[in-house]
């Protein structure tokens, strides 16, 4: 609880001319309804993402986890590709919001029979759908339904294009652990080139101050990356002392099949995170992974179950920050 000053030290705390005279920031409205990438969001606009989970994350620790932010709207989540936990998190953040959700999956869908994407959105639409959550292996496919749909639409990943809420979590994760983001020197290990985690992170992380390394095989880091403010490298032991945060990404071989590096063996000799190799780190190095883990291959797991580790932490703040974005652009569609 704060302490109450008393009288006598009120009167003698004087406000200086100058800073009585600046005006007091506006606070920042969002306007927003639908949330497609990290790269339209000026840092403000991130920022308020980020405090408006930190009023959500309080959510899950009481005993009734719900509030009713979204009580009467229809949340339906378009899930064009295989997903576990981000489904499951869109899910459960509207379900705390006490909205109703609609599941789709493409399996079995009218997809199969011909129907286009902006076809079935246009009749998931049509039964007073509020905000769709899609993930589609096509970049650009929910900037299609953004732009043809009255309701809402959060990018759940599309292609390799941006993962947003994944480079938000990371970030609100980064600032919860380490106290703030500029400055920060942030490595991002692995398949860069398939990543969209990645595209979120380095725009998300460079408009908030921090400096951004990618590091991976020539094969995985396209040279052109460069042009988003990031450093490229490709010896993961270069940066190891000097980064704050080692987020380990992911090789997505159902998006390149095989054959970007000789072997799984030597891609973990090279680019794996393992204990001997977290030694030489800084002592409170911050380790990450967007998951699903290969374990053995990104990460071992001493190092992932370590006490440098906040992967299982990254899936708690994920909810508090898919709560945030669900709140968010349903009012900015108002």
């Amino acid at each position: 609880m704060a302490k109450k000053l008393s009288t006598s030290s009120r009167k003698t705390k004087s406000v200086p001319a100058q800073a009585a005279a600046e005006p007091a920031p506006e606070a920042l409205v969002w306007r927003r309804k639908d949330l497609l990438g990290l790269d339209e969001l000026s840092p403000a606009e991130i920022t308020h993402i980020l405090d408006t989970a930190e009023t959500f994350k309080e959510v899950s620790t009481r005993s009734i986890k719900k509030v009713p932010a979204l009580r009467g709207k229809v949340v339906a989540l378009m899930f064009f590709e295989d997903s576990t936990r981000t489904r499951m998190s869109f899910e459960l953040a509207a379900s705390r919001l006490s909205a109703d959700t609609l599941l789709f999956t493409s399996k079995g869908s009218s997809v199969t029979k011909g129907e286009t994407t902006l076809d079935t959105a246009r009749n998931v639409a049509a039964m007073g759908v509020d905000i769709f959550v899609i993930r589609h292996g096509q970049s650009g496919a929910p900037h299609l339904l953004a732009s043809n749909l009255q309701a809402s639409v959060v990018n759940a990943g599309d292609g390799s294009h941006e993962h947003p809420t994944q480079g938000l979590l990371d970030i609100f994760t980064m600032r919860q652990r380490l106290g703030g983001i500029e400055g920060l020197k942030v490595a991002l290990v692995g398949d860069i080139a398939h990543s969209r985690v990645a595209r979120s992170n380095i725009l998300g992380l460079t408009k908030l101050g921090a400096q951004v390394t990618v590091v991976g095989p020539p094969t995985l880091v396209p040279a052109a990356i460069a042009s988003m403010g990031c450093t490229v490298c490709t010896s993961l032991d270069e940066v190891l002392g000097e980064v704050d945060v080692i987020n380990m990404l992911r090789i997505q071989f159902e998006r390149f099949g095989g054959g970007l590096f000789p072997s799984l063996r030597e891609y973990s000799r090279l680019y794996g995170m393992n204990g001997q190799r977290l030694k030489r780190c800084k002592k409170d190095v911050l380790i990450m992974h967007p998951g699903p883990i290969n374990r053995g291959v990104e990460i071992t797991s001493d190092v992932a179950d370590g006490p440098n580790s906040c992967i299982l932490q990254q899936v708690t703040n994920g909810l508090a920050i898919r709560m945030a974005v669900l709140y968010l652009v349903s009012q900015g569609n108002e």
